[in-house]
């Protein structure tokens, strides 16, 4: 991924972290071969189901990182998940 936002590479780091299913592949992939310039971009670029699939996956993150006191990780999810929703 060529991309020097944060927020996309805690959302990748997110992803590998869950299951390995299809739709968290189609995800991962289309993070490491694209060049978005910020997380907007990005959203912007989900297809429905992506971004419903993406909506509770980046919620269960958030929650963790907020329970582990991450406040770094938790804010750079959150600034995702408030595109998503």
């Amino acid at each position: 991924m060529i991309d020097n936002d944060n927020t996309l590479h805690f959302l990748r780091e997110s992803l590998v972290n869950t299951s390995e299913d299809a739709m968290t592949q189609q995800i991962i992939t289309r993070l490491e071969t694209h060049d978005y310039k910020n997380e907007q971009e990005f959203v912007k670029s989900l297809s429905e189901e992506e971004t419903e699939y993406l909506d509770s996956v980046v919620e269960k993150e958030l929650n963790y990182a907020r329970n582990a006191e991450d406040d770094v990780r938790a804010q750079q999810l959150n600034d995702v998940y408030e595109l998503l929703i």
